[in-house]
């Protein structure tokens, strides 16, 4: 059992559960491996567009992070696998920004997500998970919950095409976390022509699917951001999936029940 998406302590949207919280709770649920991902920092200069501008860690925190990941994968190295992780942020035009700060992080890194939250919208960036009113705003200045669907998945597309260089993450986080508010904005994703694509560069490109269960825990979604027609998708292009928790909190480390349930 693989837990591929966890954060910690030092996320600023998180919870203070220390490493040693969440690695027990895993290894009392059966987990033989785990990744700690924490969010990596943005890129100089680069306005946290969140709301409460809480994205990601500073970089001074960051390095704490990867220094204290490393004590506790030695800690633990005869009961559980732990790998040091982190989850990248793709921003459209910082390209060569991100893929400098991977290549000065690199060489520490086990493992690796890469995600979009923020994206482009008229000219600025916006973040797609923040709120419900927060997403209805971004999707009216798009012309509509389709339009902000289909700008979306175009930027997961240029995400997973993107020269990031040697270090560049090769499993994909959440990609549908555009679903997060569903249940408030219905939306029949599977017209989005375009997931065709998204899933043969996926594969050319060499990537796995981050299974993230974290949509089951939310108010407004309730799915698996890899499920569904994705997930179809994902199966007959033969994408390998990897679970990930996406926990925040030492609590949501999904148990051995649950696991099972989600990667049957």
């Amino acid at each position: 059992m693989k837990d591929g998406h966890i954060h910690s302590h030092y996320c600023p949207h998180g919870t203070n559960d220390s490493f040693e919280m969440y690695i027990e709770n895993a290894i009392k649920n059966g987990y033989d491996e785990i990744s700690f991902t924490e969010h990596f920092p943005l890129p100089d200069g680069f306005v946290d567009p969140s709301p409460e501008q809480d994205s990601t860690p500073s970089v001074e925190a960051f390095e704490r992070y990867l220094d204290e990941a490393e004590e506790m994968k030695h800690k633990y190295r005869n009961r559980i696998k732990i790998n040091v992780g982190t989850e990248v942020d793709y921003l459209e035009g910082c390209e060569e920004q991100i893929k400098n700060n991977l290549e000065k992080y690199g060489k520490r890194l086990d493992d690796a997500l890469l995600s979009v939250h923020n994206m482009k919208v008229c000219g600025e960036f916006v973040c797609i998970d923040y709120s419900p009113e927060e997403f209805k705003r971004i999707a009216d200045l798009s012309g509509g919950v389709d339009k902000l669907y289909g700008k979306y998945y175009e930027t997961v597309k240029k995400a997973i095409e993107a020269n990031l260089g040697e270090y560049k993450p090769k499993r994909f986080g959440h990609l549908n976390l555009i679903r997060k508010f569903c249940k408030v904005f219905e939306y029949d994703y599977s017209e989005q022509d375009i997931l065709i694509d998204i899933m043969k560069s996926l594969k050319e490109n060499g990537f796995e699917l981050d299974l993230n269960v974290s949509g089951t825990r939310k108010q407004y979604c309730g799915e698996v951001y890899v499920s569904g027609y994705l997930k179809e998708l994902a199966d007959k292009y033969g994408i390998k999936t990897v679970l990930g928790s996406d926990s925040h909190t030492a609590e949501t480390i999904v148990s051995r029940e649950e696991y099972e349930k989600f990667t049957k």
